[in-house]
């Protein structure tokens, strides 16, 4: 995009007309009108400017425009807890009458997008090298060019979106400890999904790997396909995988795993493909090929969104649809795939276990665990009846011989 088609803010700064970059990760279009706002404003007005579309271009106190977008969040809180509650209607099979869980997804969804636009009305100006001239402003700098790349001229970012990416930032310095690698860190950049929930590592940790990737010799690479962080292809090789063929469509994932791989003393053994699921027909075949799709059918508001929804299950029955052809005699897929689909009512129950057989492919095994992320346990979630009862699996697939 250049910087005739990028999108912009346009205000009055100083009695003069001017246009501003706008930067969104969401792809939000900008507000189409935008007022000056600062210390003065009462977070009433802000919230009533908010909900009708305006934007609120901050010249106050930064840490004052934080506490202004608590004020509107806890706005928004009261605003939808006195909303008239439709009920759901009984989902088919649903024992004691349960609510209809797709429904209360969807409504939760809704929610929550209405919410990240009202609050993403509070502007912040940043200047032509990303730094902000406020009161009491961080240093977003590095952030920011993570985040966006090379500043471009002055620009204006959504607050929320901002806090964001400061956090993101602060991911990267610090890492994320995974103890399938002995507690070594990986370090997520902004916009690549970071490996939190451990579970489904130590499902990678502790399978059985195949004995056909030995017999490939000392010189057999398993791929990991979407490598993202490149936290699967890690594990692998401390594992003894002699090589990993990691593919990542995304260029900033494809960054990630480069710097992850490289801190971790493993990027010698890796080799980093850009393209869409499979690596190409030089690489051949291979004894083992790990997959961790998104787990969720769905449009991603965001690219960290990415990696948990994937528009018509594409990611995941491409990956089914494709890997009997590339595999080994003897060889085995490895598919890591949570059933919370299943239980919000996204995807039948069977529906994997018929792609899977459609796809000429055999379950050899399953291995199960439990999430142990803070929401499996709170009640408070909406989501908590279907999260309750969720499983992580690892499926060992392998090529069926006679595929009908």
């Amino acid at each position: 995009m250049n910087d005739l088609d990028a999108p912009c803010v346009h205000v009055t700064l100083d009695g003069q007309p001017c246009s501003l970059r706008w930067l969104s990760e969401t792809g939000a279009p900008p507000p189409k009108t935008v007022v000056l706002a600062d210390d003065t404003i009462s977070a009433d007005r802000a919230y009533r400017l908010a909900c009708e579309g305006t934007g609120l271009l901050w010249q106050g106190d930064y840490q004052n425009a934080r506490q202004l977008l608590q004020a509107l969040g806890r706005r928004m809180d009261k605003r939808m807890d006195k909303r008239p509650q439709r009920k759901p209607a009984p989902a088919v099979g649903a024992a004691d009458g349960h609510a209809d869980i797709t429904q209360v997804f969807h409504l939760h969804r809704k929610a929550q997008a209405e919410r990240a636009r009202i609050l993403s009305r509070v502007l912040i100006p940043l200047e032509a090298d990303h730094g902000i001239l406020l009161r009491r402003a961080p240093d977003v700098r590095l952030a920011c060019t993570e985040a966006y790349g090379p500043a471009q001229g002055p620009a204006v970012v959504p607050l929320r979106e901002l806090q964001g990416v400061v956090g993101a930032h602060e991911w990267r310095k610090k890492g994320v400890p995974v103890a399938a690698l002995g507690g070594a860190h990986i370090h997520p950049h902004h916009g690549v999904f970071s490996p939190v929930r451990g579970e489904y590592l130590d499902l990678v940790a502790q399978a059985p790997v195949p004995a056909a990737l030995d017999l490939a010799g000392p010189e057999a690479a398993a791929w990991d396909i979407g490598t993202g962080t490149g936290v699967l292809a890690a594990v692998l090789l401390r594992r003894g995988v002699p090589q990993v063929v990691a593919t990542e469509l995304a260029p900033r994932a494809l960054a990630c795993a480069d710097d992850n791989l490289r801190r971790l003393g493993l990027r010698e053994r890796v080799r980093l493909t850009a393209c869409d699921l499979f690596p190409p027909a030089d690489e051949g075949c291979s004894a083992l090929i790990v997959c961790n799709p998104p787990w969720l059918p769905g449009k991603p508001s965001s690219a960290v969104e990415q990696a948990i929804y994937d528009p018509d299950h594409r990611m995941l029955r491409g990956f089914l649809n494709g890997v009997a052809a590339r595999l080994l005699p003897g060889g085995e897929a490895w598919l890591i795939l949570s059933d919370l689909a299943e239980h919000l009512g996204l995807r039948p129950p069977g529906q994997l276990q018929q792609w899977i057989e459609q796809a000429g492919l055999q379950v050899l095994g399953r291995l199960d665990t439990r999430p142990r992320h803070g929401k499996a346990q709170d009640r408070d979630d909406p989501l908590h009846a279907a999260r309750s009862r969720e499983l992580t699996s690892l499926w060992r697939l392998g090529a069926r011989l006679n595929p009908t």
